[in-house]
């Protein structure tokens, strides 16, 4: 009656701050076309990037590499953000990782990576993919495409 019993929708934010695109135009095909899931991708801006956590949850994996990290939200949506295409080459060189390890509850808008998008940029594509491995029967709309600050609501 009042919107007393309904569940509120897991909020999502932009994991860096740069131009949301489809992912379909992603240079990956395992991306492209979605073989992992829908979401979105983000040409991030800047030298040196933070990389935000887009959910409020528990970091289940968090790559040594510090290229990839996955989060299962409270709701039991999981996502995973990977930065870039091809960067688990680089070994860890051109990431940092920050404050959090993998276990850790995190904050939707908490920094978790840091990377060298200028370095790495000279060998990879670093378009940073946001996607809904697990939607667990949730149904997740997406803002209009376009420029997005770090941390900002980037769904409906």
């Amino acid at each position: 009656m009042f919107g007393l019993f309904q569940k509120e929708k897991e909020k999502m934010v932009a994991p860096v701050t740069g131009e949301m695109i489809n992912i379909g135009e992603v240079s990956d095909a395992t991306f492209a076309n979605k073989l992992l899931g829908d979401g979105v991708a983000f040409k991030a801006e800047g030298d040196v990037v933070k990389v935000y956590a887009p959910v409020s949850g528990k970091l289940e994996s968090l790559f040594p590499s510090g290229h990839a990290f996955g989060i299962e939200a409270a709701n039991g949506v999981q996502v995973l953000v990977h930065i870039g295409i091809n960067t688990v080459e680089a070994n860890g060189e051109g990431f940092t990782l920050l404050s959090h390890r993998q276990g850790d509850k995190v904050k939707a808008g908490e920094a978790l990576i840091e990377y060298n998008a200028k370095k790495l940029s000279e060998k990879y594509d670093t378009t940073v993919m946001f996607v809904i491995t697990d939607d667990n029967g949730k149904e997740v709309n997406f803002k209009a495409y376009g420029r997005y600050e770090a941390a900002e609501e980037i769904t409906e």
